[in-house]
C-alpha cells in the first residue's frame, strides 16, 4: 500500500523551526525590534532563494542574498524537529510493507536537508519536491510523479496525509488517493467532501489507515 506525506507540520513542525531560527537572527545581527516578525511573515508559507533578496533589502543586512539563503538552510534544518510518534508510526508502516513517499512543495535543498537533519530520509522509497519536478500540489503530476518516484502508479490507490485543505487534501482526493488530514487543533470546513481520516497529529493518521488496511 501506498501512503504520501506531506513534509512541513505534517511530519516536522516547520512554524516551531522558523520561529526558532527568526529568533537566534535577529539576536545574532542585534536587528531591531519587528525583524522578527517580517522575517516570520516572509518565510511562514514557504522561503525561496528570492525571499532573501527582498529580507536583505527590507532589513538593511550586508550579506550577499545566496549567503543568506544558505544560512537558513542550514539553520532550520538544525532546527527542524519531528512531531510525536512521526518516526515511529512511519518504521511500523515500512515494516508491515508499505511503500513510503515524500510529496511536499518547497525548494529541493531546504526540504532535502530538512529530511536529511532528522533522520526521516531513509524511511522513504521516494522523495518528491515541487521545484525538482516542476509541478505544485494539488497539481495531479506531483502526485503522480511522488507514486513514481515510489516504484508504483496511482491507479494502485494509495493515501495522502497532510495538513493542508487544498494542497493535501483536494489535491490528494482529485489523484484518486484517500485522503488523512492532519487538522491539529482546527476543523474541518473548507469543503463539503471530508477526508477519509481527520486526526489531530501524524502518528493517529498511520494508526488510522493501518486499521482500515485490516
Amino acid at each position: 500500500m501506498l501512503a504520501l506525506f506531506d513534509l512541513d507540520d505534517t511530519l516536522i513542525d516547520r512554524r516551531g523551526g522558523l520561529e526558532d531560527w527568526a529568533r537566534g537572527f535577529v539576536r545574532l545581527r542585534g536587528l531591531p525590534p519587528g525583524a522578527e516578525s517580517v522575517i516570520s511573515e516572509r518565510l511562514r508559507e514557504r522561503a525561496y532563494p528570492a525571499d532573501f533578496i527582498y529580507l536583505r533589502r527590507v532589513l538593511r543586512l550586508d550579506d550577499d542574498p545566496d549567503g543568506l539563503w544558505h544560512e537558513y538552510v542550514d539553520g532550520v534544518a538544525r532546527s527542524a524537529r519531528c512531531f510525536q510518534g512521526a518516526r515511529e508510526g512511519l518504521e511500523a508502516l515500512r515494516d508491515a510493507g508499505w511503500t513510503l513517499g515524500i510529496a511536499t512543495n518547497g525548494a529541493g535543498d531546504i526540504q532535502r536537508a530538512k529530511l536529511a537533519a532528522t533522520g526521516l530520509a531513509p524511511l522513504f522509497d521516494g522523495i518528491c519536491i515541487s521545484e525538482e519536478i516542476g509541478a505544485r500540489k494539488p497539481a495531479c503530476k506531483h502526485f503522480e510523479t511522488a507514486a513514481s518516484l515510489c516504484g508504483v502508479t496511482l491507479s494502485t490507490g494509495g493515501w495522502m496525509v497532510g495538513d493542508n485543505p487544498e494542497t493535501d487534501m483536494e489535491g490528494g482526493y482529485a489523484a484518486g488517493l484517500r485522503t488523512a488530514w492532519v487538522a491539529r487543533d482546527r476543523t474541518w470546513a473548507d469543503s463539503p467532501r471530508e477526508p477519509d481520516l481527520v486526526v489531530r497529529g501524524v502518528s493517529e493518521a498511520i494508526e488510522g489507515m493501518r486499521a482500515a488496511a485490516g
